[in-house]
């Protein structure tokens, strides 16, 4: 376990170094933590912190309990509970500085890719600004051409909100005729309910009349 924790610190540090300087290897290894961080790749690396801090948490509390065995016997202390209590103070502390330069790792790699973005819109508001300088002398005409497209633009927008209008007027006036519609709809079937009930009527003074 112990020669696992060295390899990792090592390894975090060589990334911090590698993070510091400016060098070919910086782009791949941005690259490669860029594929780590998509897909599954953050759920491991939260699991496997969550569990190393958790077996940190259990080593700690394995030292005070020694460490409180010790008070409990008044100072007598075995070369066994030495060497525990060195073990899991070397455990600990290994684990807690893996977590720390992963974290470390972590923020360096947001930071550096926060910053490129940043020379990259920098970059474009620079060429944007040449081109608007070296585009100066023709602006005129381009500004007259946008003026001439301008004023077409607004004539074909006063068609079409007359066009609108028009639309908008026909609009009411069919639903004012559907309303006018379903008034004549609902009066003759009035006067056809009117119609049957004088023709039932009319039917039952005939049958009393035959009678």
């Amino acid at each position: 376990m112990i020669q696992v924790l060295f390899s990792v610190i090592f390894a975090e540090m060589a990334l911090i170094v590698l993070f510091i300087f400016k060098t070919p290897l910086r782009k791949l290894v941005i690259m490669g933590l860029d594929r780590v961080k998509r897909g599954r790749g953050p759920i491991v690396v939260k699991t496997t912190g969550s569990t190393i801090f958790v077996v940190m948490l259990s080593t700690i509390y394995s030292v005070v309990s020694i460490r409180k065995r010790w008070i409990d016997e008044d100072g007598n202390v075995t070369p066994t509970d030495q060497i525990l209590m060195a073990q899991h103070l070397l455990l600990a502390s290994l684990m807690g500085f893996s977590l720390f330069l992963g974290l470390m790792i972590d923020r360096l790699h947001h930071y550096i890719r926060e910053l490129g973005m940043r020379r990259k819109s920098m970059e474009a508001v620079n060429k944007q600004n040449r081109g608007f300088e070296d585009g100066k002398n023709g602006a005129s005409d381009e500004m007259k051409s946008l003026e001439e497209e301008a004023s077409a633009l607004r004539l074909k927008i006063q068609k079409l909100e007359a066009t609108v209008e028009e639309k908008a007027k026909e609009a009411s006036d069919a639903e004012a005729n559907v309303i006018a519609l379903k008034k004549q709809s609902d009066h003759f079937f009035l006067e056809n309910g009117n119609l049957l009930e004088e023709n039932q009527n009319l039917r039952a003074q005939l049958r009393s009349l035959s009678k």
